[in-house]
């Protein structure tokens, strides 16, 4: 995979099934956010194939992206932010109807967010904010949520809270789920399954495996350093 002719990581090979939860890791530069744009369609692979099963098309993602300074103040409600993630429901149709309404007022009740409908976005804490981001992205599907950094700039209650959310309708419902973190103690716990990106080599397994293997020594040392640290 790669850019304007440049090659940012290759050799990557793994596989999502229903109900897994993958969590990709990596170090900085080795291709994490250019999966992202491959999986969701936004550029092609240089070369490989990328295969959905015949149970999800490309546009059953539920994407929960990285948030940017600007989008964090964006001046709508919330329930109009929710039923964004309608969109592809809607078909040739220029209006949000009956159906979508309810599927983003169960999202938002789902996310404990339904008393905040009629807030700006803009006005809500970060944790309230990535709730109403993953609720949008629940509109778009039941299958397979691509979340990108789900916790980055949240406090630590709102981090946790946010992984129950992830964890719950994982195990619960039996959505799939595609996460890029860098929260390496906190994320792994959670995973299935891992896909580790380097600029070296690839690592891609069960949460098992990755823990004997060569990349997860970075996951152990961290792990004592941690118990060391709390002792």
């Amino acid at each position: 995979m790669g850019y304007e002719k440049q090659v940012v990581a290759w050799d990557i090979s793994f596989e999502v099934h229903t109900g897994d939860y993958l969590c990709i890791l990596g170090e900085n530069g080795s291709g994490k956010s250019t999966l992202v744009k491959t999986l969701l369609g936004l550029q092609k692979p240089m070369s490989g194939t990328l295969k959905f099963g015949q149970e999800i098309r490309a546009d059953e993602i539920g994407y929960l992206p990285q948030q940017t300074d600007t989008q964090r103040d964006f001046p709508a409600s919330v329930e109009e932010i929710v039923l964004s993630g309608c969109v592809n429901r809607l078909g040739i149709r220029p209006f949000y109807g009956r159906l979508e309404k309810e599927i983003a007022r169960e999202n938002m009740e789902q996310m404990g967010i339904g008393n905040l409908a009629k807030r700006c976005y803009r006005e809500l804490s970060g944790g309230q904010q990535q709730r109403v981001l993953l609720a949008r992205a629940l509109c778009a599907t039941r299958k397979l949520l691509l979340l990108d950094e789900p916790v980055a700039g949240l406090d630590p209650k709102a981090a946790e809270e946010m992984y129950g959310l992830i964890e719950r309708l994982n195990r619960e419902q039996g959505i799939s789920v595609i996460m890029v973190s860098h929260d390496v103690l906190e994320a792994v716990p959670f995973a299935s399954h891992i896909l580790y990106m380097s600029h070296r080599d690839v690592f891609f397994g069960d949460r098992e495996s990755y823990l004997t293997s060569p990349a997860g020594q970075m996951y152990a040392s961290l792990l004592k350093a941690r118990e060391k640290r709390n002792l």
